[in-house]
């Protein structure tokens, strides 16, 4: 008898009800558990309270609409597709718009969040904090890190981002991707895949305690650039890694040696070797955590 786990568990808190549900759940832990992340930094570095709800606002509302409209762009459907015999197979977001703002359905790419959050964080250091960016992206990314575990966790409970069928006594069967209502499948005859969604959570909480004992016990704050840098290269390098166990999104990636994910992951860990590069080749500011 083949070994795996059976994984039968919804999102759904309410039966019959699509929200409120565990991911919008965890999405919003994990912004709360970043939130108090940088509230002890902020306050260990005598930084004002009122700049900390200002910066909530801005990853809010960057990581929601940007990790939204990263997933529909990069990944789609962009429009319906049907079966040869006129079955509706898929929905597209742009022949149904009104799709693209249901996230409680599930659907956020963190590349296309990771781009929003930078552009929002460009605006921030600039008008709100006024210090340089690397400053706010250095202390941002831990909690970043927690939140796309959150964000990953919530992926599993929604039966999304599955891995590719395998052997690993370790693997699930994910009863609402591979069998379709009312879901009745016999489990042996549902495939075990990869839990590439627990592989991304894990890789990102190992991340986040990296990023937290470099800023409290080496005091990396002193190099910037460290943070981010460190944070890019592992993040990014594993997602690309988790890629080539985990099931393509979109059509091309069943044909071309290397997926969407894996592209679009490629050029961030190089910014992440630049960065990191360059506050390591960089002198260590003197600066204290309390002068404020």
């Amino acid at each position: 008898m083949e070994l795996a786990i059976n994984w039968s568990m919804g999102s759904e808190l309410i039966d019959g009800w699509k929200t409120p549900n565990l991911y919008g759940l965890l999405f919003v832990s994990g912004l709360i558990g970043g939130y108090f992340v940088v509230r002890r930094m902020f306050r260990q570095e005598g930084i004002k309270e009122e700049l900390l709800d200002k910066l909530v606002l801005y990853m809010v509302l960057a990581t929601i609409v940007g990790a939204r409209l990263g997933h529909v762009l990069f990944y789609g459907p962009y429009y319906d597709e049907f079966s040869a015999s006129g079955v509706l197979l898929e929905r597209g977001y742009f022949s149904h718009p009104l799709d693209i703002l249901k996230v409680w359905e599930g659907g956020l790419a963190s590349h296309g969040g990771v781009l929003a959050i930078l552009i929002a964080l460009y605006f921030y250091s600039k008008n709100v904090v006024k210090k340089p960016m690397l400053w706010i992206l250095d202390r941002i990314v831990a909690p970043g890190a927690i939140g796309a575990a959150c964000i990953r966790f919530g992926n599993l409970f929604n039966h999304e981002m599955v891995g590719d069928v395998t052997n690993v006594p370790w693997g699930f069967r994910f009863l609402h991707h591979d069998c379709y209502p009312p879901f009745d499948c016999p489990w042996e005859m549902i495939p075990v895949r990869h839990p590439a969604q627990l592989y991304e959570a894990i890789s990102y909480l190992f991340l986040f305690g990296i990023l937290l004992y470099m800023y409290w016990k080496r005091s990396a704050w002193k190099r910037p650039g460290v943070l981010f840098g460190t944070f890019l290269i592992i993040m990014f390098t594993a997602r690309f890694l988790i890629e080539f166990v985990k099931l393509g999104q979109t059509s091309r990636d069943d044909v071309w040696a290397i997926n969407t994910g894996q592209m679009l992951s490629i050029p961030f860990v190089l910014a992440g070797i630049y960065f990191l590069y360059k506050g390591l080749s960089a002198k260590p500011k003197e600066e204290s955590l309390s002068n404020k």
